[in-house]
C-alpha cells in the first residue's frame, strides 16, 4: 500500500544533534511485510534552483518503487569500496516476478546481475565511516544534486532522493548476504561487516542517528542512478602520487585543469593544456591522438564546477570518481543540437556524419562529501585560488548564495531544515561557501579570472567573449 503526502519537519538550526532522518519534502509511505511504515522523501527544492522535466520523472520514479514488489529484487552491492543495495526490475526475463530466485541466484554474479534483469530501478546508498570503511555520507549526493541545480551547472550531477527501509528487512535481503559475499573486497566487506554489527545493535554505530531513524527500526540512505563510463588519466589524473593531497595535485596536471590554470585568452589556454598535459605518457596515451577543442572547453566548464561543490562541500575522494557519457554535437540552422552516443563512432542514426563525439562529464559518485571529519582536498591543495577561467553566472550565484547563507535568508533556512544535517555541517557549507567566494572574489578584483566558460558559444563562434561581470555584484 503507497499514499503521498506532504511532510514539513520544521525544526531549527540551532538545535543540536537532531536525528538526520528529519527531512523535508513530498514524502510516499510504504508498508514492509513486518508493518514498517517506510518513507521515500522527494526533498524540497532549493530556493533559486533550476530543475528540469527529467530531474522531477526520476524523483518520482525513485519514490514509485515498493522494494517488497514480486517485480523488484534486490541485491547487495559488493563491487566497490562502499556497501550499497542494487534495485532492480524484473518485471520480464528469464527471472520474471521471481523475487526470491533471483536475490538467491543472481545476486552472486554480482555487477552481471543487471545482464539478468530487464534493468535498474536505482541504487540505495547508506552512511558508513567505520573503521576500515571507504567514507561515505548519504546526505552529500543530495546536497550535490540539489546545489547543482541552484547553480544551473553544465557537469551532470545525478538526481537523488531519500529513502528509508525496514531494519531486518535488509538485514535478511541485503547486509548478511552482501558480507557474505564480499569477502576478497576488504574495505567494501568491512563495510557490509559494521551494517550487520549495527543492524543487530545499533548502538554499535556511532553516530547511530547517521543510519538509523530516530525509532531505529528503519536504516536509511538515498536511492539514485548513476550511468556513465570511467574517465581515465585525461580527466582523473594519473594518481601517482599515491591518496590524499598527492593525487589532487595530479588531477591539477591534466589537461583541463592545466588549462584553466594558463591566466590568457582561451584558445590559448586551450592549446597549452592541452600541450602541457600530452608531457605525461600515460595521459597522452588516454587521451587519444585528436582532442577538439571544443572538447577541452566543455571539460574546462565541467572541472571548474566540479572543483566549486567539492570546495564547499568538502568531498574527500573525488580523484579517480568522474565519469562520462558521449554526446554527437552538431550546429544545425544556427543552433548546436546534440545527442547522446548509441555508439562511440560517428554515424549513429539520424546523427549527420560530420557530428562531433563529445564526452560530457558525469558527477557519479558525490558521497563522501558533507561531514565534517572529511578531508577537503580541494581547499588544502588550493584548487580555486589556481583558477583564472571561469562561468560569470556560476560566479555570480556563488557571490549571492553566501550574501543568502551569511544572512539566513531562503536557502540557509533549507539547507538547515530539509536535508536532516546537523548544526556543525550547515555551518561547514556556510564557511567553505564563504570562503569560495572570497577566494574567487579576490582573483576577480585583481583582474585575474576571466569569465570565459561558455562552451556552446565556442562551438557555435570557435571563440568566446568573456562576459563583463562585476566583481562584487549588488
Amino acid at each position: 500500500m503507497i499514499r503521498t503526502t506532504i511532510c514539513f519537519f520544521a525544526f531549527l538550526s540551532a538545535t543540536p544533534g537532531f536525528a538526520t532522518d528529519a527531512v523535508r519534502g513530498d514524502t510516499t509511505t510504504f508498508s514492509s511485510p513486518n508493518g514498517v511504515e517506510e518513507r521515500c522523501v522527494r526533498i524540497a527544492q532549493i530556493p533559486g534552483g533550476s530543475y528540469s522535466k527529467r530531474d522531477l520523472e526520476d524523483e518520482a520514479a525513485f519514490c514509485a518503487v515498493d522494494l517488497y514488489a514480486d517485480a523488484v529484487a534486490l541485491c547487495p552491492k559488493t563491487w566497490s569500496t562502499s556497501p550499497g543495495m542494487m534495485v532492480y526490475d524484473i518485471s520480464t526475463g528469464s527471472y520474471a516476478n521471481g523475487r526470491v530466485a533471483f536475490e538467491r541466484n543472481a545476486c552472486k554474479e554480482g555487477k552481471s546481475a543487471k545482464d539478468l534483469a530487464e534493468g535498474q530501478h536505482a541504487k540505495f546508498k547508506v552512511t558508513m565511516n567505520a573503521e576500515g570503511t571507504s567514507g561515505t555520507y548519504s546526505a552529500s549526493p543530495l546536497l550535490y544534486y540539489h546545489f547543482s541545480r541552484y547553480f544551473d551547472m553544465d557537469v551532470k550531477v545525478p538526481v537523488a532522493v531519500w529513502r528509508s527501509m525496514d531494519v531486518a528487512m535488509h538485514t535478511s535481503e541485503v547486509a548478511r548476504p552482501g558480507l557474505s559475499m564480499s569477502g576478497s573486497a576488504r574495505m567494501n566487506h568491512a563495510g557490509w561487516k559494521h551494517l550487520v554489527d549495527a543492524e543487530t545493535n545499533p548502538a554499535s554505530y556511532s553516530p547511530t542517528d547517521d543510519i538509523f531513524t530516530a525509532d531505529r527500526t528503519q536504516i536509511y540512505g538515498i536511492m539514485t542512478l548513476s550511468p556513465g563510463h570511467r574517465y581515465g588519466s585525461e580527466i582523473n589524473g594519473t594518481r601517482k602520487s599515491g591518496w590524499g593531497k598527492g593525487q589532487n595535485r595530479d588531477f591539477q596536471e591534466t589537461p583541463a585543469f592545466l588549462a584553466l590554470r594558463e591566466d590568457a585568452p582561451l584558445i590559448d589556454a586551450i592549446d597549452t593544456g592541452l600541450a602541457k598535459g600530452r608531457r605525461d605518457g600515460q595521459i597522452n596515451r588516454d587521451l587519444g591522438p585528436d582532442v577538439p577543442r571544443e572538447q577541452m572547453a566543455y571539460w574546462m566548464r565541467e572541472i571548474s564546477e566540479i572543483v566549486l561543490l567539492d570546495f564547499i562541500f568538502s568531498q574527500q575522494d573525488r580523484v579517480g570518481n568522474i565519469d562520462f557519457t558521449p554526446y554527437y554535437y552538431w550546429i544545425e540552422d544556427g543552433d548546436l543540437e546534440h545527442k547522446r552516443a548509441k555508439h562511440h563512432e560517428a554515424g549513429d542514426g539520424d546523427v549527420p556524419a560530420g557530428a562531433m563525439l563529445l564526452r560530457r562529464t558525469n558527477l557519479n559518485d558525490n558521497d563522501a562529501g558533507g561531514r565534517v571529519a572529511y578531508a577537503n582536498f580541494a581547499k588544502s591543495t588550493e584548487m580555486l585560488e589556481k583558477l583564472h577561467h571561469f562561468d560569470g553566472a556560476v560566479y555570480e550565484r556563488l557571490v549571492a548564495l553566501d550574501r543568502d547563507l551569511q544572512s539566513q535568508g531562503p536557502i540557509y533556512q533549507w539547507l538547515s531544515t530539509s536535508l536532516g544535517l546537523k548544526e556543525r555541517e550547515v555551518a561547514q557549507v556556510v564557511n567553505n561557501t564563504a570562503l569560495a567566494a572570497g577566494i574567487l572574489q579576490d582573483s576577480c578584483r585583481a583582474g585575474q579570472l576571466r569569465f570565459d566558460l561558455n562552451p556552446k558559444e565556442f562551438f557555435l563562434t570557435g571563440d568566446v567573449v568573456p562576459d563583463e561581470i562585476t566583481c562584487d555584484p549588488a
